[in-house]
């Protein structure tokens, strides 16, 4: 490698897993891969298994960028097993990593730093749907609290619909959550680094930025820029940067948000390794900052750190 690319060495690139998320993570981690070996940089698709870390443990790789999605590639799990390795990574550490798959504990952190988030109940298989109710009005959202790409979540606006909604979100963790249903714009803000990227507004007919919305459905807008002013762009760029920072946030990751009828933003979680597929979010805002997908990707691999602190060494 004589581009200037040889001091990141073999890259492996983690991919798939056993999630719900294997196949959009093989997608996010094809392109990676492609964009990798475009600017030659040594990289080879992995996946995280037994053979895998192995591969991890005998040295064959000097970094690793993560694109795995849900559970077994965002929570912790896979970033602990290579901390133990001291192989440098991609994106947030296991602290961040285990606390934002999980929405309850995010909400919580949020709350405590005094950040915005709807107000919310967790729910177990003997609640009272009228409690439910009474805390929080209709409409209202019932989702998994560790799955990602709106898998499992549905929006209830009778009491009666509280039962199926959790059933079907149950059968996806056992963790499930209610939360207070914000009515407004929805947004992202990827953040690389220490800065937030271009705000994007996600327009869908359907009822909400869903998993056929995000992946299926050719009707849904993505508008970046977002519309806003530029001090109100500033703005939600700032709270979405306090919110992965209270999460212990590292590297790259993205920050979704509501902005309600009265100008009020709402947090609803952090994805700690977004999508890096076409159609993806982060992708598409860094591009409207300047930077084309290839670029993207090194700016993210040069983040890959061994261990949680913020200021871990780079290899």
């Amino acid at each position: 490698m004589s581009n200037g690319m040889s001091h990141f060495g073999k890259v492996a690139v983690l991919m798939g897993g056993r999630s719900a998320e294997r196949a959009i993570s093989l997608e996010s981690g094809g392109a990676v891969l492609q964009a990798l070996t475009r600017q030659g940089i040594e990289a080879q698709g992995l996946e995280p298994d037994a053979e895998g870390l192995g591969r991890l443990a005998a040295g064959e790789f000097d970094r690793v960028f993560i694109a795995l999605h849900g559970r077994g590639g965002e929570d912790g799990s896979i970033q602990g097993a290579i901390e133990t390795l001291g192989v440098p990574y991609t994106g947030s550490g296991v602290l961040c990593s285990a606390v934002a798959m999980d929405k309850r504990l995010a909400k919580y952190v949020w709350l405590g730093a005094g950040l915005p988030t709807p107000p919310f109940v967790e729910l177990d298989a003997g609640f009272d749907p009228h409690r439910v109710v009474e805390s929080l009005g209709l409409p209202l959202m019932v989702k998994p609290a560790r799955e990602g790409s709106s898998l499992g979540a549905s929006q209830v606006v009778e009491t009666t619909g509280l039962g199926p909604a959790y059933t079907l979100a149950a059968s996806f963790d056992e963790r499930v959550i209610a939360e207070r249903w914000i009515t407004g714009a929805e947004y992202t803000a990827g953040v690389l680094g220490e800065e937030a990227l271009p705000l994007i507004r996600l327009e869908t007919p359907r009822l909400f930025y869903d998993y056929e919305a995000k992946y299926h459905d050719h009707r849904t807008r993505y508008l970046c820029p977002a519309g806003l002013s530029e001090a109100t762009e500033r703005e939600l760029q700032a709270l979405a940067l306090r919110a992965f920072r209270a999460l212990d946030g590292r590297g790259w990751g993205r920050v979704d948000f509501v902005v309600d009828g009265e100008g009020r933003p709402w947090l609803i979680e952090v994805n700690t390794v977004p999508g890096m597929t076409g159609h993806s979010l982060v992708p598409m805002a860094a591009k409207a900052a300047g930077l084309p997908f290839e670029a993207l990707v090194v700016r993210i691999l040069e983040t890959a750190r061994v261990g949680t602190a913020p200021g871990g060494r780079a290899s």
